[in-house]
């Protein structure tokens, strides 16, 4: 593909996060290239579960659970408005969740995490644990109570990242893969281009870092510190016993989330250990033995593969979403942890406002990177 040099817009990254942005400006109108150095999906967004279960990151009123709410409820119309523009089926299953309790403490907290569910408005209903397992044959007897949360459910992630990029390029985004973005041309406090590897450039009005666990390497170009992580999480799937398992699992460790192929994905570790995505025996025995405890009669099940992939994480655990530092036309959304294809419609529809507006709407204002560098 040969390379146009000048847009509005270019956005580093092409996981879930670059491609919604992108699928959402083209929505508005703007020009916008999409520099991906691998391909799209390439590194965490392939090896994500998938979940679209956001209950257990909603644990307390504020600006996080507001998010997360805003984004969770746009999937029912945006999943089937990508699957038409891009032609990818994203495997979206409503399957509903079971989070259980093994203990009376935890018991306790289940029902007083029930109540604020409850008063967010999610449709919620209490099991004992007789009642969860006529729900859910797979699960052990240690099983003392469960929430279910019928809506709660799960996409292919490497499908949905390219449905947005597929949507997006539908409506005219260019995408250009294997295009690594080597440094910045600006003047004063404005971006005016990026330079790749190739020694090509891109003119542009607006840059988005959406590089995922390497964004912290787009600010060294940038003059500021983005305290961006990688963490690595390892996850297996099983093959579906004779007797499938039909809800998405929880229990405080572990989910396990049933999948079209007939799988049974089990995740996952949270480990800092820098830019290493090799599978350990550690992180195996951990993943199998959390499994087997949540649902003993998957022991019989074969494995089908095992894989790893760094989320980007950052201090707070929340996204990193506003303008950057000292810039006039630089956007940040980047930071997202294990929650970037559950943010990603309303980082996409609010980072598509900031940058064709300029200004910051509310639901991201608490989210900006000055949060980690305001003295209060």
């Amino acid at each position: 593909m040969s390379m146009r040099h000048t847009t509005d817009v270019v956005i580093i990254g092409g996981g879930v996060v670059g491609c919604t942005i992108a699928y959402h400006l083209r929505k508005k109108g703007v020009e916008v290239i999409v520099m991906e150095r691998e391909e799209i999906a390439a590194e965490s967004s392939s090896a994500a579960a998938g979940l679209l279960s956001p209950l257990g990151r909603l644990l307390v009123p504020g600006a996080g659970t507001e998010l997360l709410l805003a984004s969770w409820s746009r999937y029912d119309e945006l999943l089937p408005a990508l699957e038409e523009a891009s032609g990818v089926h994203v495997e979206y299953q409503q399957h509903g969740s079971l989070r259980t309790a093994t203990s009376e403490q935890e018991e306790a907290q289940l029902r007083q995490q029930m109540v604020f569910w409850a008063s967010l408005g999610i449709e919620v209903v209490w099991l004992t644990g007789d009642e969860a397992r006529q729900r859910e044959p797979l699960l052990g007897p240690e099983v003392v109570a469960a929430v279910h949360a019928p809506k709660e459910g799960s996409i292919k992630a490497p499908a949905l990242t390219r449905a947005y990029a597929g949507a997006a390029r539908y409506l005219g985004a260019l995408i250009y893969e294997q295009t690594e973005v080597a440094g910045i041309q600006s003047t004063g406090s404005r971006i005016t281009g990026v330079q790749t590897v190739q020694d090509d450039t891109i003119i542009c009005n607006h840059l988005v870092i959406a590089a995922g666990a390497w964004s912290a390497r787009c600010s060294d170009w940038l003059g500021f510190s983005l305290p961006v992580s990688p963490m690595r999480g390892q996850i297996l799937s099983l093959r579906q016993p004779a007797q499938p398992m039909r809800h998405i699992l929880f229990d405080g460790n572990i989910y396990l989330i049933p999948k079209f192929d007939n799988t049974i994905y089990a995740g996952a570790t949270v480990e800092r250990v820098g830019f290493d995505k090799q599978i350990t025996a550690g992180g195996v025995a951990w993943l199998l033995s959390s499994t087997l405890a949540l649902a003993p009669a998957l022991a019989n099940t074969s494995i089908a593969n095992i894989w790893a992939g760094l989320r980007p994480g950052s201090p707070d655990d929340q996204p990193i979403l506003g303008k950057a530092p000292g810039w006039e036309n630089v956007t940040l959304a980047t930071g997202h942890g294990g929650a970037g294809f559950e943010l990603s419609a309303i980082t996409g529809q609010t980072i598509a406002e900031l940058v064709s507006s300029g200004q910051t709407p509310e639901l991201i204002r608490p989210f900006g990177l000055e949060r980690f560098t305001t003295n209060i």
